[in-house]
């Protein structure tokens, strides 16, 4: 898999922040682009926290909600202080915990701990970016001899698991973390060296959540609070920056990070390669719309039985649309084709009204439900990929894994209508217009069978 970016771009952002150095009781000053979250004189800006699943906590009734943070906080400043512009734990307490929720982003921070320490950085609430004293024989058993930065709770050999390459520094030198967080995708540098490309962190709440079906398990959250792990050892931190990445720019990461063999199936400028009422739709500005009022679905002149589609789309208020699925050329592609992929506003219910789960954006229509809630704003560009192997589907937005199930084990259906096409082995990759002005560019394929 190819990194994020190039070494001489990565080079600058990191050289500048190499070169930060804190002042004794100031914050130092951020690189451009980046807000300061510690200011080196007090805990402003920061409460305490637990290993909680972030979103039970925001569920919570409000008085609830504040009573329990209020008991984390009242902990976390017991064992916690700003000293020479660094924040210092003394391996007690609650967690330090941002008082502000985070999307996306880019973070910069530094740590210094002792010999057989154990910390981590929760993102978006959900553990952990594991820090190791990488010497402590007795952790070996739990990767402590392969170093910091890795995804610790993921999967036994799921990526990002274990760290690429052992990059801690000596005890009594400052290491330097860089992490970048687009949907569920993570990379991480330890002192400038790439230890996770852009891995899935797991949820770890669900994950062990054995009531739950593998497909019910939902992605980390869209938003959530940056922790800073208490373990029994001291630990400093300094320099604790962080920049906010808008939508384009996520957009941008998920698409460099493309496997070989994927090829465009759209040309920006007519609908040569495509078959269906193509007099419905235009191409405008290097995307296809479907006309107002219009529809129908439109598909690729080439099959694909077992592929991988990378695409961006944007929806107007209430859009409405789909991603024809292997597609037999004729019929309804909800039904006749394996499935539609529902491609809809995720505030669908407040413009046009209630709507079947298993009808919401990324679901397989009318069989299974995707998770929701993982989309930009409207007016804004999404980034997909589904990928189809077998009677398997799996469907990732923005970064975030909304659906992944196996369409051979569906038996019960929408209004018990049954979906005759869901067992096709090969078929088209369309667009199914509803009427509205949905866009889409960028669409590339990768088949992955012949």
């Amino acid at each position: 898999m190819k990194t994020l970016f190039s070494p001489r771009l990565f080079g600058k952002s990191l050289c500048l922040a190499a070169t930060i150095l804190a002042l004794p009781g100031f914050a130092a000053e951020p690189p451009k682009g980046f807000t300061v979250l510690f200011n080196g004189k007090d805990l402003s800006g920061w409460r305490g926290g637990e290993t909680f699943d972030h979103r039970k906590l925001l569920a919570a009734p409000e008085d609830q909600r504040d009573a329990q943070i209020a008991k984390w906080t009242q902990t976390m400043r017991e064992h916690w202080r700003a000293e020479n512009g660094e924040l210092v734990n003394d391996g007690h307490g609650a967690y330090a915990t941002t008082e502000k929720d985070y999307g996306d982003f880019e973070f910069l921070i530094d740590y210094k701990t002792v010999p057989k320490a154990d910390s981590g950085i929760y993102l978006r609430g959900v553990p952990q970016v594991q820090i190791w004293d990488h010497t402590n024989e007795r952790e070996f058993r739990n990767g402590s001899n392969k170093g910091s930065g890795g995804l610790w709770n993921n999967s036994a050999g799921a990526p990002g698991k274990d760290p690429l390459v052992l990059a801690d520094k000596p005890f009594g030198e400052w290491n330097k973390f860089r992490i970048i967080m687009v949907g569920s995708r993570v990379s991480i540098w330890l002192n400038d060296k790439l230890v996770v490309n852009h891995a899935i962190l797991e949820n770890y709440y669900d994950k062990n959540d054995k009531t739950l079906k593998p497909e019910q398990r939902r992605p980390v959250p869209k938003k959530g609070p940056i922790q800073l792990q208490t373990h029994g050892g001291e630990i400093r931190w300094r320099n604790i920056f962080l920049r906010e990445i808008p939508s384009d720019e996520a957009n941008a990461i998920l698409a460099r990070n493309e496997e070989p063999g994927f090829k465009s199936v759209f040309n920006g400028r007519d609908f040569d390669g495509w078959a269906g009422p193509v007099e419905n739709y235009e191409v405008r500005d290097g995307t296809i719309i479907c006309k107002p009022g219009k529809g129908g679905t439109i598909y690729t002149k080439d099959e694909f039985k077992d592929f991988a589609a990378r695409l961006e789309f944007r929806l107007p208020p209430g859009g409405n649309n789909g991603l024809a699925i292997r597609y037999p050329g004729k019929g309804d592609p909800a039904y006749a084709g394996m499935c539609e992929l529902q491609v809809l506003d995720d505030n669908y219910e407040q413009v046009r009204g209630k709507i079947d789960p298993r009808q919401a954006h990324g679901s397989a229509y009318g069989m299974v439900a995707a998770h929701r809630g993982y989309q930009h704003a409207i007016g804004e560009w999404n980034f997909q990929e589904v990928t189809v192997k077998g009677s398997t589907i799996k469907v990732e937005l923005n970064g975030a894994v909304i659906l992944n199930t196996d369409l051979s084990k569906v038996s019960e259906f929408m209004a018990n209508s049954p979906h005759p096409g869901k067992d096709l082995a090969s078929g088209r990759f369309g667009f199914a217009g509803h009427s509205d002005p949905v866009q889409f560019r960028n669409i590339r394929i990768k088949p992955l069978s012949n």
